[in-house]
């Protein structure tokens, strides 16, 4: 079972720590409490009840009784033993030995035989609950049992000269009362024991709790790209230390990470100075090298290589500085209402494909698009798939919601597919199927730029594997319903020759 947040966060955790332990130390201080007030209290009862009993018959008892005197001294022991919440029965001693019958002391309390018995022998006490009674079931008592010894008895009439023992019954319901009341103190204690330990665990975790915070919403603002978040230090105890290592680590990173920004920012200014100081001789070559290549005769393969070679190295510039764009932010779009099918059939047109990609869509689906860059996707995903597929190649393209209402368009080949280890990274840069030859006819930016030009307009570009074999590219575009241009219309990189790279 997974147990929300807000149950166990360091907050909620420390606070139940924290009154946890408290209030067991209360209630173990409380307990303690009360087995010691309770023993004092029930043994400084006892203690009185039995010295006034030893004295009682001390003081009524002669050493020698006169005949006949015992109904007279049961009469004065239970009047000297009785009293508010007391009573005292006295009774004759059986001269066999036996015990007494058990009587019923103040005709509540009872008497076992076992504790007459013993109180044959000695002075014995027992603390009981009454049962027997509903109205007085659970009510306390003290039972006290004694007889003197020590005296003597007229040697022919014994029975005559024999002092009876007494049953004494002490209602200990004051002393209840009284534990009851210090229980209810003990309870309340405890309670506001608890409440203020509570406000003390709160008052505690938000002194942890805040520098821990402000190093959280460093570290988010830190992972977010605010690479000059610091806290301030405050004390000199664990946390401080830990926001001092953070502070610490925050500035290297922040060095590194400015450090590196530098070495990229240098390496795309020189791979676009150089793509940009190369495309003018480019330009110039590619058309000296064309008009050779025509004018050549039987044996001018050589020329028709050179000029090839030439083209293609100028298609490989016009791809790094379309790169050079997209990682400097400069690549922009210009966006029209763009009518799907002609716009498709448009690209495969200008490159002679409309025979050998079988296309299938609405005639009257429209897309709010740059149709330059809508132009390099399809001209990418088709090429790429007549490159490095196999017939049938088939483009479709329709409605469909991902979110909010947009247009997709999927182009299918009867290939072998893209292979598993390179289908995560098939829109990489400079990956290809044919990496591990010297050369290939593409330059490995193809589907990069076209999965540019997807993200430039809030779209998806996605890459798989059929259920019958053969790679699937699936164009997913929002239908914006916005006009106007965006951005300044510069060059859309376009790839003529749909310079797809099969990953």
């Amino acid at each position: 079972m997974t147990w929300p947040r807000r149950f166990t966060g360091l907050r909620v955790r420390l606070v139940a720590a924290f009154t946890g332990v408290a209030l067991l130390a209360s209630v173990l201080a409380s307990g303690l409490s009360y087995v010691l007030l309770r023993r004092v209290m029930l043994q400084r009862t006892q203690d009185s009840v039995l010295t006034q009993v030893r004295d009682t018959l001390a003081q009524q008892i002669p050493q020698q009784m006169p005949p006949d005197t015992e109904p007279l001294l049961a009469s004065q022991l239970e009047h000297a033993l009785s009293g508010p919440g007391r009573s005292a029965v006295a009774v004759p001693v059986p001269l066999d030995g036996s015990a007494p019958t058990p009587p019923k002391v103040g005709l509540d309390v009872p008497v076992s035989a076992e504790f007459a018995r013993r109180a044959m022998r000695e002075m014995v006490f027992q603390r009981i609950v009454v049962k027997s009674r509903p109205e007085l079931e659970g009510h306390p008592y003290l039972l006290v049992g004694a007889r003197v010894t020590g005296y003597t008895t007229t040697s022919d009439e014994p029975r005559r000269t024999t002092p009876p023992m007494v049953f004494v019954s002490v209602d200990l319901g004051r002393e209840a009362a009284d534990l009851r009341a210090f229980t209810r103190a003990l309870v309340i204690a405890d309670a506001a024991a608890l409440l203020a330990a509570l406000l003390l665990a709160l008052l505690a975790t938000r002194g942890v709790l805040r520098p821990v915070r402000r190093l959280g919403a460093a570290a988010r603002a830190l992972g977010a790209g605010q690479l000059a978040t610091r806290v301030r230090v405050r004390g000199h105890d664990e946390l401080a230390d830990l926001a001092r290592t953070y502070n610490h680590s925050a500035a290297a990173l922040e060095r590194t990470v400015a450090e590196l920004r530098a070495m990229e920012a240098a390496s795309r200014r020189f791979v676009a100075d150089v793509s940009h100081e190369l495309r003018t001789p480019l330009t110039s070559m590619i058309a000296m090298t064309g008009v050779l290549a025509e004018e050549a005769d039987g044996d001018g393969g050589a020329a028709r290589l050179v000029a090839e070679e030439t083209r293609r190295l100028g298609l490989l510039v016009e791809h790094l500085i379309e790169i050079s764009r997209f990682d400097a932010g400069a690549a922009a779009l210009v966006l029209d209402d763009v009518k799907l099918a002609e716009a498709v059939a448009g690209t495969l047109s200008a490159r002679g494909w409309t025979d050998r990609v079988a296309v299938q869509g609405p005639g009257d689906l429209f897309v709010r698009a740059d149709p330059r860059r809508l132009d390099v996707i399809v001209a990418n995903l088709a090429g790429n798939a007549l490159k490095h597929g196999a017939p049938p190649v088939v483009l479709r393209f329709g409605a469909e919601a991902r979110g909010e209402p947009g247009v997709v368009v999927t182009v299918t080949d009867g290939g072998p597919g893209i292979p598993d280890d390179l289908l995560g990274v098939v829109f990489d840069r400079f990956v290809k199927a044919e990496a591990a030859r010297s050369r290939s006819e593409g330059s490995g930016l193809g589907l990069s730029i076209a999965k540019e030009n997807a993200v430039l307009h809030d779209g998806t570009l996605e890459a798989a594997n059929g259920p019958d074999g053969g790679a699937v590219f699936t164009l997913w575009l929002p239908a914006r319903s916005d006009g106007g241009d965006i951005g300044d219309g510069d060059d859309g990189g376009e790839d003529e020759d749909g310079d797809g790279e099969r990953a």
